[in-house]
C-alpha cells in the first residue's frame, strides 16, 4: 500500500509540475514588460514588430503580459489597446516627450510634425507616477501600470 500512495505521490507531483512548465511556455515570449515594437495593419490584421523603444516607429510599449487566466488589462486610467499572438499584450502608448503624436491609418498612431492636423505634443512624461494634476492645464493620460502619466497639449501648441 505504501508503494501505491508513493506512486500516485509521484504522479501527481510530475503533473503538477509538467503543468508549471506548460504554463511557462504557453505565456513566456520574447516579449516583456516594457518591451516596445511597432503594431502595424491595426484595422485588419494587426502585425507585431519588435523593435527599440528609442526608435521613432515603435508605436506601443508592452504594459503587462497576460497569463492563461487572465482576461483584462489593468483598468482605473487610460484604456490599454491590446495584442494577442502568442500571448495577450497590454498596449500604451510609447510617447516620447517634446513628439508630436497623431492617427494613422495602418498603426493606429504614429510620431507626426507638430503641425499636423489633430496631431498632440506630448509635453511630459512621468514615469512612476498616476498624477493627473501634475499636468496642470495639460490633458492627462493616466496608466496603472507601469504607472505613467502623459501630459498632452495640441500638436500646435507651444508647451
Amino acid at each position: 500500500m505504501k508503494k501505491v500512495g508513493l506512486g500516485i505521490g509521484v504522479v501527481v507531483l510530475l503533473v503538477l509540475v509538467g503543468l508549471l512548465v506548460v504554463d511557462q511556455l504557453d505565456t513566456g515570449t520574447s516579449a516583456r514588460v516594457g518591451d516596445c515594437a511597432r503594431i502595424s495593419g491595426a484595422q485588419q490584421s494587426p502585425t507585431y514588430e519588435a523593435l527599440g523603444c528609442d526608435q521613432r516607429t515603435a508605436n506601443v510599449k508592452i504594459a503587462k503580459v497576460l497569463r492563461r487566466n487572465e482576461d483584462r488589462c489593468p483598468s482605473g486610467g487610460s484604456d490599454y489597446s491590446t495584442y494577442t499572438g502568442d500571448s495577450t499584450y497590454c498596449l500604451m502608448p510609447n510617447f516620447r516627450e517634446g513628439a508630436c503624436y497623431g492617427q494613422d491609418q495602418e498603426t493606429g498612431i504614429a510620431q507626426v510634425d507638430c503641425a499636423t492636423r489633430d496631431s498632440v505634443r506630448v509635453v511630459k512624461v512621468l514615469a512612476g507616477k498616476t498624477d493627473r494634476s501634475a499636468c496642470g492645464d495639460a490633458r492627462a493620460a493616466v496608466f496603472p501600470e507601469p504607472a505613467t502619466t502623459f501630459c498632452l497639449v495640441r500638436g500646435d501648441q507651444q508647451p
